[in-house]
């Protein structure tokens, strides 16, 4: 109940004005955003990767429905990944685009092209794209968007969340050879028409979506911080023959850094999901969604604790 309130909250324009406007608040989205900056993420990186994270970095935004507003986030892109590229990250540093926020509501093929020009410069990287997927109306045309991207830059990943009744069919369609997917449990309010509701049946749905990937022949992103889903991918894992660098973690920024680190000490693959930028209430609201630790965090700050 508390994350549908709160899901329903990262909406409104009411409350984003009230949580944005509180100086406390601050201290708490620092815990889940690295900066506003390039050089603030940039310094988040290098920490993340000198703990032997890998990362995806991800410049904070969403729907918009202005091109000036979509081709400025594109730039935003292209401007971190040039100051990324001295570093020789490589594929240990890729980026994650929402296409809401490079103009796919107001047309696909200019977030076709933006999403393009980021690709273009992540590979001058030897880096990838992977393209967060948004709430379920926007799945058909992130798809479209993904196998056009993937006819020049093959190693473009797509998000899959497990919570919509479709996300099996989508997982099975991107089992293949080459297919990069992230799966995650879904941090959108979604109808009973379209999406599982219940805790419970998220778990069950997300299993049955890991085991096709695992069985498939595609780089499964197992996007989790639950213990139970990191024991049930091991084990998939030994069923289907990976060996650790087939399939890789994905946890998010400031969340459970200690199991990042340790499952990154024990061999694996672990990719931090690093947002950056001004425009962080959607998302700083989604992950207190989530975990209703993530709630007492906040609660906490805001008492001064």
């Amino acid at each position: 109940m508390l994350g549908q309130v709160l899901l329903a909250a990262s909406g409104s324009r009411l409350v984003r004005r009230a949580v944005s406007g509180f100086p406390l608040t601050r201290k708490v989205v620092d815990r889940f955003v690295a900066g506003e900056s390039v050089p603030e993420v940039r310094d988040a990186i290098l920490r993340l990767r000198a703990a032997g994270l890998s990362v995806t970095v991800d410049h904070l935004g969403e729907e918009t429905r202005d091109a000036g507003a979509a081709a400025a986030t594109a730039k935003a892109y292209i401007a971190l990944l040039e100051e990324l590229r001295p570093l020789r990250l490589g594929t240990a540093a890729e980026v994650s685009v929402k296409l809401s926020a490079v103009g796919q509501a107001l047309d696909e093929g200019m977030a076709l092209e933006h999403a393009r020009e980021i690709c273009a410069a992540a590979a001058a990287n030897g880096s990838a794209v992977t393209l967060d997927m948004e709430d379920h109306t926007t799945v058909d045309s992130t798809l479209r968007i993904l196998r056009e991207l993937r006819r020049e830059y093959p190693s473009t990943g797509v998000a899959i969340q497990a919570y919509l009744f479709r996300s099996e069919d989508d997982c099975r369609a991107l089992a293949h050879e080459g297919s990069r997917v992230r799966l995650v449990k879904g941090a959108y309010r979604e109808p009973a028409s379209v999406a599982h509701q219940s805790r419970a049946a998220v778990d069950k749905a997300y299993v049955r979506c890991l085991r096709i990937l695992m069985a498939g022949k595609g780089y499964p992103m197992v996007a989790t911080h639950d213990d139970r889903l990191i024991s049930i991918s091991e084990l998939l894992a030994d069923r289907y023959g990976r060996s650790r660098g087939d399939y890789e973690y994905q946890m998010l920024y400031g969340v459970r850094t200690d199991r990042q680190e340790a499952l990154a000490g024990a061999g694996h693959t672990v990719r931090v999901y690093v947002p950056y930028g001004d425009d962080w209430y959607g998302y700083f609201m989604r992950r207190l969604a989530e975990r209703p630790a993530n709630v007492a965090f906040f609660l906490r700050a805001l008492g001064g604790k």
